[in-house]
């Protein structure tokens, strides 16, 4: 089996994403499928084109064994809408670009990522052009995701994406969902869907050792993206972990990370410390140096679970959070931890201060267990591959 991923996010960029399709991808080679890989230059989450990529139309070049063919892009991390769309578009356009990449491939299948849903449209085309079948990969649901962020209204762009949604879904040979909701989503609308979770890797967890750093302080850490969505700033605003007897560390980067920073310089005493960036390879020995990891979305997204919360599990922390939505119901439904709606800062602190007092025993050992096997990424990634070649 033959298979080309199209996508406009990948490594060596940090992200859910990034890392969650480079496993599948290496999964897929591992049981015996011929991969390859149509990306744009690495950008994100800086909004800038990494060093060494700057100034080119396309390169071709091998990551971590895997074929890899990156396009142009107008990069862009603004807060405001048209420059972000405008990148968007762009890489959906250079793209189609890579038809002559592809069709030498010969693929049986064409994957491709969305969001961004323009890109799902570059996708049915090079699917169609190159004679393979479409499987759209959907981790969020466009446009509803960004009616409930509040970047768009019901108006005429909202009605023309919800028929491009339509359109790339019928003609998808299948339709993969990274969570429960975007499966009954999909198959509500009649198309053919397939649950693929985002789940862990257990074997990068199993023999790294516990070195917590806390002392007899325990410490909370959160690891990924700085940005509004995420809300780490207001957090550090509202709880005072000093205080509490607690640690706060911190480590990422986004459009926040400059005002976390210099709120960090100023309140030396509440316990907050900021880390930089960690790689994917140094999360999990990273993620077992604490005791607890918190995990924020300031709005519901429905079909969004944030991958944090299965890297959590695999390295026995109890979660803290604050959200709402499937990823809530999982940790209240597998007793993992504690949850809040995600504006109740005041609930988010009772938690942050149960969390202190309690035995947290139990839970690690719940969340271990189920990243070994409900939520182990290879055993779906297994189940993946049978899925693909019975399209």
């Amino acid at each position: 089996m033959k298979i080309v991923l199209l996508t406009q996010y990948y490594r060596p960029e940090m992200g859910a994403p990034q890392s969650r399709l480079y496993e599948m991808l290496r999964g897929l080679k591992d049981l015996g499928a011929e991969v390859s890989v149509v990306t744009a230059m690495p950008n994100y989450p800086e909004g800038r084109i990494f060093k060494g990529y700057r100034g080119k139309f396309s390169i071709r070049e091998e990551v971590d064994g895997l074929d890899v063919k990156r396009y142009w892009l107008y990069a862009s991390n603004s807060r405001k809408a048209l420059p972000r769309i405008f990148s968007m578009l762009s890489f959906s356009f250079t793209s189609l670009f890579s038809l002559g990449f592809i069709r030498r491939r010969k693929p049986d299948i064409l994957i491709v990522e969305s969001p961004p849903l323009t890109l799902a449209l570059s996708g049915w085309i090079l699917a169609r052009l190159s004679g393979s079948k479409l499987v759209s990969n959907i981790s969020d649901l466009w446009p509803l995701s960004a009616l409930e962020l509040g970047a768009m209204s019901k108006g005429r762009l909202y009605r023309f994406l919800e028929k491009l949604e339509t359109f790339v879904y019928s003609r998808s040979a299948a339709v993969l969902g990274q969570s429960q909701e975007i499966v009954d989503y999909i198959s509500a609308g009649g198309h053919n869907s397939y649950l693929f979770r985002n789940g862990v890797d257990y074997s990068r967890f199993a023999d790294i050792p516990v070195n917590r750093i806390g002392g007899d302080r325990k410490a909370i850490v959160y690891a990924g993206l700085l940005g509004v969505a995420q809300g780490i700033l207001n957090i550090c605003k509202s709880v005072d972990f000093g205080k509490l007897g607690l640690e706060f560390h911190i480590f990422g980067a986004g459009a926040e990370k400059e005002d976390i920073m210099e709120f960090i310089s100023r309140n030396p005493d509440r316990g907050i410390v900021y880390n930089g960036v960690v790689k994917r390879e140094e999360i999990p020995a990273m993620l077992k140096r604490y005791d607890a990891a918190l995990i924020p979305l300031t709005k519901n997204i429905y079909g969004a679970v944030p991958s944090k919360i299965y890297e959590a599990m695999a390295a026995g922390l109890p979660i803290i959070f604050s959200g709402e939505g499937e990823g809530a119901r999982i940790i209240q439904e597998n007793k993992l931890g504690w949850v809040n709606h995600p504006t109740d800062m005041k609930q988010l602190e009772a938690n942050i201060r149960e969390f202190a007092t309690s035995s947290i025993d139990e839970i690690r050992a719940r969340g271990i267990e189920l990243a070994q096997t409900t939520f182990n990424r290879p055993n779906q990634i297994g189940k993946l591959y049978v899925y693909l070649k019975s399209l």
